[in-house]
């Protein structure tokens, strides 16, 4: 099959591209050290807090689809400039928030811009670099995603030691304003055929998806059966049966259905949605963990997962390496082995083990990570049509943050479940809900006892989820196993007709495909 030539500057794009990412990345992951001052400084409640996080999930997720299909029509560079405008001008109206209320709306702002941006990297990767590089490319933005993601706790810790909390969004308007720069000069615009709009899929995906994040981020508040959880599990499944049926018979979809029909892409979907379901909670548990148990300080904690960092970035280019020889499902397969193998080793902690256990755990993580992140970004999106780059990358952000904000909301019930457990009965009241408020009882009434029972109930419920963890990665690499193609680069009889039905090959596949690439 003849192929188009990769983009002459396409390693500068990709250093654009990740300097793009570095701004959702780290605002995202700086803002959780951030929220001691939050409440300390701005008067917010726990329920402020909630909020602060999740108004930006929320918006972000349910626009990602639409984002992504608007993209694909208009310009993907225009869209990833707008993400840019977006979310630079909205952490600016952060970092001045007043109220609680004003910080809220300015992070469901700065949803609407990383809604366009996230996918947008992504997007202009895959028509910038052919099949041969697109995975060593994918493994240097999965290392930008890393880096962005654990070197955002020590920016933070630094910048909340010497100035107020505020400044943890300052720090995007530079990064956005020379994003915004090196994509005018360095970034081609490429835009899919010029289609209707599809309206009423943009507006059944949005509810669906903002329906479904909505639901399971109430899980952890109300349980399973509140309402309000419910009411958004009724408005996702009505809206997406909706959008799914309307996909199949609208002559211009936003997201052609028949995208799922192909092994590949639907395996790995799975794959990313499994992963992140093991790993997404992570966070939440090992950040408490290193502050209440082991008394870091948030810059000390953020320094903690530079070992996780180091060994995913080394295992970018092994993975790549391993997808290369043995093939894209035993890459994708032994990556989450690894990463369930890490979960393993965190599952053996116990009380005063200290930093060195986990160190372990962290470092193994960190190269089941490396290992399948390529092969499983890499494969999803090379079983895009061209024309379907920014609605495609947008069904991987997509299964991502549905795969984390489900592992927020089971992994969190968990613990808390698993920590109350834990506790002898004569221990009531608020301790009984938190490790944080078991501390600061303790801390007021000179318990020492309680504080020592406390930290060691937190420490049994982190080696629960461990194991739902491990579990869940065993999981992920079965499905990558059996549902992904078994060969490790497409032949010509899987690919004579691309997941949308539609013939690539050809004068007029291969023109359309080159001047969608390279138009300036």
């Amino acid at each position: 099959m003849p192929t188009t030539a990769p983009h002459p500057r396409r390693w500068l794009i990709l250093a654009v591209l990740c300097l793009s990412l570095l701004v959702v990345v780290i605002d995202n992951t700086v803002l959780t050290v951030a929220i001691p001052s939050l409440i300390r400084d701005l008067g917010a409640t726990n329920t402020d807090i909630q909020w602060i996080l999740d108004a930006y999930i929320l918006v972000f997720a349910g626009l990602l689809l639409t984002a992504g299909a608007l993209s694909d029509r208009y310009g993907r560079r225009l869209g990833l400039i707008t993400g840019l405008v977006f979310f630079g001008a909205a952490s600016a109206l952060a970092a001045y928030a007043d109220t609680p209320t004003q910080l809220i709306t300015a992070r469901a702002l700065m949803g609407i811009g990383g809604a366009f941006l996230m996918p947008g990297t992504l997007s202009i990767l895959t028509t910038v670099f052919d099949d041969d590089e697109r995975k060593k490319a994918i493994a240097v933005w999965s290392s930008a995603l890393m880096l962005g993601a654990l070197g955002a706790p020590v920016a933070g810790g630094l910048l909340l030691q010497h100035y107020w909390w505020g400044s943890v969004f300052l720090i995007n308007l530079p990064v956005a304003a020379l994003g915004v720069i090196a994509a005018l000069l360095v970034i081609p615009e490429s835009r899919g055929p010029a289609t209707r709009p599809d309206l009423p899929g943009a507006l059944l995906s949005t509810a669906g998806m903002t329906g479904l994040v909505w639901a399971v981020i109430n899980i952890a508040r109300h349980g399973w059966t509140a309402p309000t959880v419910l009411l958004g599990f009724t408005v996702a499944v009505l809206a997406l049966t909706g959008f799914a049926l309307w996909e199949r018979r609208t002559p211009h979809p936003m997201l052609p259905i028949t995208l799922f029909t192909d092994r590949n892409f639907t395996g790995a979907s799975l794959s990313i949605v499994l992963m992140s379901l093991s790993a997404g909670g992570l966070t939440l548990a090992l950040t408490q963990y290193l502050q209440f148990v082991l008394d870091y300080t948030p810059l000390r904690t953020g320094l903690a997962f530079m070992p996780m960092l180091v060994s995913v970035i080394a295992f970018n280019g092994i993975g790549v390496a391993l997808d290369r020889k043995l093939g894209t499902r035993t890459a994708l397969a032994t990556g989450l082995l690894l990463l369930a193998a890490g979960f393993g080793l965190l599952a053996l902690i116990r009380p005063g083990d200290g930093y060195t256990h986990l160190v372990a755990a962290l470092v193994v993580m960190g190269a089941g990570s490396g290992t399948a992140g390529p092969a499983a970004y890499g494969t999803l999106l090379a079983s895009l049509p061209k024309d379907r780059a920014g609605v495609g990358s947008a069904v991987n952000d997509t299964v991502q943050q549905v795969g984390q904000a489900l592992s927020v909301a089971i992994l969190g019930t968990v613990l808390t479940t698993a920590y109350a457990r834990a506790l002898p009965h004569t221990i009531t009241g608020p301790a009984r809900e938190s490790l944080g408020d078991a501390l600061a009882i303790a801390t007021r009434t000179h318990d020492n006892a309680l504080a020592h029972t406390a930290r060691d109930a937190f420490v049994h419920a982190m080696t629960t989820i461990a194991i739902v963890g491990a579990l869940g990665g065993i999981a992920a690499a079965a499905v990558a196993f059996t549902v992904l193609r078994p060969t490790p680069h497409n032949t010509p009889e899987n690919t004579a007709e691309d997941p949308a039905g539609q013939t690539p090959d050809g004068p007029a596949g291969e023109t359309r495909t080159a001047e969608t690439q390279h138009r300036d």
